[in-house]
């Protein structure tokens, strides 16, 4: 039988911990996974025989060769960090270790790189691009922008909505976010009234499989299966190009969602809620994008302004 390292115990009741009890994303503790496994090859090629033995500066020796050995950016390095934080206080947590030694550790600087968002005529021009000489499923694309760009859906949302999940009488949708949080946004009469069209002279077309294929998903591909992430992606990036736009992903629609609310007076709370983000901190980036806007807001409401 081969030898287990003694790292593998603690990094596998962290992140069953991280599945069951914290509800994270798949994704999210893969990463965490990923970052921890650094560490352990780290910590192992420097002759650490446990986490209970490491200390902040085998930490800051491991952090500064992701920057000098590997050439990781500060945003890279910072979930590093982040990842370091929460597994430590998980063990100190749980009487696996004695200290923490990420105690000590500060955040390196970084600079926030703003959201590349697109403008509203922009936005109209990407809207508009499916047409009815693109074939048939022209239709389908418009109603997943309109739905993306209405209730900021990321590109993983929009493919796993299902048909039960767009209330058509009060116009909203339930969302399941990261970690399978839901969220209720709603949507705009553009949006609504192009997903109506969908399901009524589209989605019956894709439903005619004997195998139930569908898994009841709002929108569905070609084979009527529902969209994978890949295909939302080909779908904003081949209309995009048709509207003479570069360099436009799902994500930005998102952006473009929360700026524009933003812009138009919004509360910043309120965008909080509707894009799903658990730290306002998140969504404060959006603040940072419009500076005339906020020039306008500081006029009209400081006394001396």
């Amino acid at each position: 039988m081969a030898s287990t390292s003694p790292f593998d115990p603690p990094v596998r009741d962290f992140l069953a911990y991280l599945r069951v009890e914290a509800g994270l994303a798949a994704a999210t503790i893969e990463a965490y996974g990923r970052d921890l496994s650094d560490l352990a090859r780290d910590l192992t090629s420097t002759k650490v025989a446990s986490f209970a033995r490491c200390t902040s500066q085998h930490l800051i020796d491991h952090l500064r060769r992701l920057r000098t050995d590997r050439n990781m950016q500060s945003s890279s390095i910072a979930r590093h960090l982040a990842t370091l934080r929460v597994f430590f206080r998980f063990l100190r947590a749980n009487n696996r270790i004695d200290k923490d030694p990420s105690d000590l550790l500060e955040r390196p600087t970084q600079w926030k790189r703003l959201p590349g968002v697109l403008t509203p005529r922009q936005m109209k021009q990407l809207l508009e691009a499916p047409a009815p000489e693109h074939g048939p499923l022209w239709v389908r694309d418009r109603a997943m922008i309109e739905l993306m760009y209405a209730a900021g859906l990321r590109a993983s949302e929009v493919g796993a909505l299902e048909r039960t999940q767009f209330h058509q009488e009060i116009g909203v949708l339930t969302v399941t976010g990261k970690g399978g949080k839901q969220r209720l946004v709603p949507i705009g009469a553009p949006a609504q009234q192009w997903t109506e069209r969908y399901l009524d002279e589209v989605r019956p077309l894709l439903t005619h499989f004997a195998d139930a294929r569908d898994r009841d998903r709002l929108l569905l591909s070609n084979s009527g299966r529902p969209l994978e992430r890949v295909a939302v992606w080909q779908i904003v990036r081949r209309n995009a190009q048709r509207a003479g736009l570069r360099n436009v992903h799902p994500h930005m629609l998102r952006h473009s969602f929360a700026t524009h609310l933003l812009t138009g007076g919004a509360d910043l709370r309120v965008v909080q809620e509707l894009l799903g983000h658990a730290d306002i901190a998140t969504t404060q980036i959006y603040t940072h994008v419009d500076r005339t806007h906020l020039r306008d807001v500081m006029k009209k409401a400081h006394p001396r302004a």
